[in-house]
């Protein structure tokens, strides 16, 4: 049985958390600020696999060193990978054991209509990590893949300068 922790009682959150739950393949945590919402939820599913939380991560003051070295420790304990997203964080302290960065780019060309909207791209850095240098790469989505792309008006992606990490 998989472990999965949904974020939002709303109408997308209670219909994912739902069936997930009904699958029987998973064990569903659901987490809402407010924690009625989450519960009417879950009473109205009324699944075994399907539990509520109350869960605010909006304050960042909450999420100190203390609390982000815990929810690591946990997850690492458990066996169950955990990603925090956070919209415009700061880099302060923190228990994560990688930390990166990730900023849209401009949209790779397509071959059809140079003007038109291509394929999403992102520049990601990693700047924090045990074990690991930091480094910064360009990626985009096509094929249901990520894959390494040139930066927009740079060199070649072979370049040793840019495979740096």
């Amino acid at each position: 049985m998989h472990k999965v922790l949904i974020l939002g009682a709303g109408k997308i959150g209670a219909l994912i958390s739902g069936l997930l739950a009904e699958s029987g393949d998973y064990d569903v945590t659901l987490g809402d600020v407010d924690s009625a919402t989450a519960e009417s939820v879950v009473k109205a599913h009324g699944s075994r696999n399907l539990r509520a939380v109350a869960l605010d991560a909006g304050d960042p003051k909450a999420l100190d060193f203390t609390a982000t070295r815990r929810l690591a420790v946990t997850a690492e304990r458990s066996g169950t990978p955990c990603w925090l997203v956070r919209l415009g964080g700061t880099a302060n302290l923190s228990g994560a054991r990688m930390r990166w960065r990730l900023a849209s780019a401009p949209s790779l060309m397509t071959t059809l209509d140079p003007r038109a909207p291509g394929t999403p791209a992102w520049d990601a850095e990693l700047f924090r990590a045990r074990g690991h240098p930091p480094g910064q790469w360009a990626i985009a989505h096509e094929a249901d893949r990520f894959h390494l792309v040139a930066p927009s008006g740079d060199r070649a992606l072979g370049e040793k300068r840019r495979l740096s990490a």
